[in-house]
This record gives C-alpha cells, structure tokens and sequence, in this order.
C-alpha cells in the first residue's frame, strides 16, 4: 500500500474510531447521570423518576454498539487463535482474511436488518423519554457501521494492544 493512501486511511480510521469512542465514553457518562439521579430520586426524594431508566438503557445501547468499532481495531475482543499464531504467514494472512470477511457479512446484516427495525418502530414512543424508540435502534446500524470501520482498520494495519508480544 502506498504512503498516501496509508495515511489517508490512517487519518480516517483515527477520525471515524477515535469519534465513535469519545461518543461510547459520552453515552457511558449520560447513563451513569441517568443511573444516579435515578437511585437518588427513589430513595432519597421518594419521587421515581419516569425518564431515566429509559434514558439508561438507551445511552447503552449506544455506548455497546459504538464501542464495538473500538474493540475491533483494537483486536480486543474475544478470539481463538490457536492456529492462526501456529500456522505460517501467508495461512495467518488468509485466515485474517477470512475473519475479516466474516465480520463485514456480520456487520452487514446488523445494518441492514438495524436500518429495518428503526424503520419500523419509528413510530412508536419510548416511554418516559417521549422520543420515537427508533432512536435506540438506529445505533444497531450506526455502531455496525464504525465496526466494520474498525474491522477494515485491523485488518490494514494490524498493530498490536498493549502488552501483546509483536510477532
């Protein structure tokens, strides 16, 4: 691969994985305000909250499905790996390969069938939020999308976590 294109799809990826974490943190921080205005408006001021539970559950719905494009250009999900760190280059290379491919059929059907049901359930209203439960789904296609993102980055520039012994 030449430098240019090296550097434009390194600049890419960082903008589209880098975006899409500073998003997943964003969410984890709304759902941990949600989570404790929650407990302190049952318990303390004996008045539950009728917004923040669905404010929860949606803001981690978002930060799972926009963390997933992180995790998979950071290698860090889970893997067995056993033959692919025996076997030789070019058959490490090919499973790579396939494990890429397997990840975008995946990530296709999350958008595809994602973009399907927002569609249709866009008209119906999350309770306490008075918001169309659509916005909830739509991360399905949205986080698959910065996935496959993810995926394409790893398999290009395979660079290793921290920690991890370099071939």
């Amino acid at each position: 691969m030449n430098a240019a294109l090296r550097r434009v799809l390194t600049a890419a990826d960082r903008l589209a994985i880098g975006g899409a974490t500073a998003l997943a943190v964003a969410a984890l921080v709304v759902a941990l305000g949600a989570g404790v205005w929650q407990v302190a408006a049952r318990f303390l001021l004996e008045a539950p909250s009728p917004w923040s539970e669905a404010l929860v559950r949606t803001a981690l719905i978002w930060m799972t499905m926009l963390g997933l494009g992180a995790a998979l250009r950071s290698g860090a999900l889970l893997s067995i790996d056993l033959v692919g760190r025996l076997a030789p280059p070019p058959l490490k290379r090919a499973l790579e390969a396939f494990a890429l491919l397997s990840n975008l059929a995946l990530m296709g059907v999350l958008v595809w069938f994602g973009w399907e049901m927002a569609e249709r359930v866009r008209f119906q209203v999350l309770a306490g939020l008075d918001i169309s439960i659509a916005w909830g789904y739509a991360a399905i296609p949205v986080g698959a999308g910065f996935a496959a993102v993810g995926a394409v980055a790893r398999f290009l520039d395979p660079a290793p976590l921290d920690g991890e012994a370099q071939p």
